[in-house]
């Protein structure tokens, strides 16, 4: 594919990052406080530009391919994953879940072990499940709710979680992103692991020191009102089913009703944080309401980057980087940049994996990488960029409970750069040398 036809293929995405550079910086500029430009604009701005330039083919075929990625199997999963954590974060949240877990962990956590006692959960819960999502759902809505009694930053926090939940994407062995890694480089996820743990544990301590030190001078509030435990329950039941790896459909919709149960329940013994059967269904609609903007951003955005793939953007990347390869650091390096820039143009770090996987695997036993840091390399890089790109479905999601802006959460996503830079440094050094 010639440059002019690869990089035409490739434009709508800089487009949407132009857009969302100038939207960031002209929402945050004092002189404009009062003007918030939603992500939908750019998406929709940059996919009716992905439509216009698909040259070779007939209008109707465009937006064929358009709504065919728009309505992905994988894509439709993650929406209806949408509407059913609406639907329990504001359920739970109307009957005084939230506010029940946030005095808990207000009266056991000292106020100067909050931040570090967020990071630690949504690492330990991540690597238990297995998935970035369900941390990101049974976590945001308590870190959030923190945020506010502690009058600290909701986007701070709310990153605290995804930063934590990118560990366990990482590093867990029912990981979707670990399963993939290992097969297509045809190694044991143990070994992977060892490898992958080197590289990133110390990346991930160094942010937990950092949270440690941040959360130096946080002052609790002083009037914590008295833990209602039931209330507490439908967290309690969310983390331990997804920890025994259940669906996270059938997780969500389980929590929910659990909400539903309780809080008619207190509603009829008078308590006052509560609602009957019609104002659980209220709160139900709320919820799924307020993911509307979510899903279609995530809508564009696979209809666009299905554009970008049908016109050859993705095989261009690819055919560019493969064609630079010199040397073991360079084979490294390269595996890095590929998964990287699919990963940007499929907003899926497991279809970014799956997509060059074999074109990795082959690069790696053409210049002796060895198999265990392919695997690392390709998760730890497809990783990093799910957790900054902020039209990936975790980031949606967590900004969807938040109640904020993808925009307010990315300049605290500390460990996913961490990470990124860890792994680079040690393609650049060779490390673990022992893998080398």
């Amino acid at each position: 594919m010639s440059n002019k036809k690869g990089l035409l293929a490739l434009s709508p995405l800089f487009l949407l990052i132009v857009l969302i550079a100038v939207f960031t910086v002209y929402s945050t500029d004092a002189t404009h406080k009062d003007t918030n430009l939603s992500l939908t604009v750019a998406f929709m701005i940059s996919s009716i530009y992905a439509v216009a330039i698909s040259g070779g083919m007939p209008i109707k075929k465009r937006v064929d391919t358009y709504s065919k990625g728009a309505g992905a199997n994988n894509l439709m999963l993650m929406l209806w994953i949408y509407v059913l954590a609406g639907a329990f974060a504001a359920s739970a949240k109307a009957m005084g879940a939230v506010d029940a877990t946030v005095n808990l962990a207000l009266s056991v956590l000292p106020a100067s072990m909050i931040l570090p006692g967020l990071f630690l959960a949504a690492c330990f819960i991540s690597v238990s499940i297995g998935t970035s999502v369900g941390t990101v759902v049974a976590l945001v809505p308590i870190a959030a709710g923190l945020a506010s009694s502690m009058h600290g930053n909701v986007g701070m926090m709310t990153a605290i979680i995804v930063g934590g939940a990118y560990f366990g994407d990482n590093l867990s062995f029912i990981s979707d992103t670990t399963v993939v890694a290992t097969q297509t480089q045809g190694c044991r996820m143990s070994d992977k692991f060892r490898v992958n743990s080197l590289i990133v544990g110390p990346a991930a301590l160094i942010i937990l020191g950092v949270y440690a030190v941040m959360g130096i001078g946080l002052q609790a509030p002083t009037d914590i009102a008295d833990v209602e435990y039931v209330k507490v329950l439908p967290y309690i039941l969310v983390l331990v089913c997804a920890i025994a790896g259940m669906n996270v459909m059938a997780v969500l919709a389980m929590g929910t009703i659990l909400c539903g149960v309780i809080g008619v329940a207190s509603y009829y013994l008078g308590s006052p944080l509560s609602y009957d059967l019609f104002g659980w269904f209220s709160a139900m609609g709320n919820g799924i309401t307020g993911m509307g903007e979510l899903v279609i951003i995530a809508m564009m955005a696979g209809g666009m980057l299905e554009i970008i793939r049908e016109n050859g953007g993705i095989n261009y990347i690819i055919d560019k980087i493969t064609a630079r390869v010199h040397g073991k650091r360079g084979a490294e390096l390269s595996i890095a940049a590929l998964v990287s820039l699919v990963n940007i143009c499929t907003a899926n770090n497991t279809v970014a994996i799956l997509t060059v996987g074999n074109i990795a695997k082959k690069i790696g036993d053409k210049f002796g990488v060895d198999n265990r840091k392919a695997a690392s390399i390709l998760d730890t890089f497809s990783c990093m960029v799910q957790g900054m790109i902020p039209y990936g479905v975790q980031i949606l999601l967590a900004a969807g409970l938040a109640g904020i802006s993808p925009m307010d959460i990315l300049p605290y996503l500390y460990y996913p750069v961490a990470i990124g830079i860890a792994a680079f440094l040690a393609i650049i050094f060779r490390y673990p040398k022992r893998y080398n």
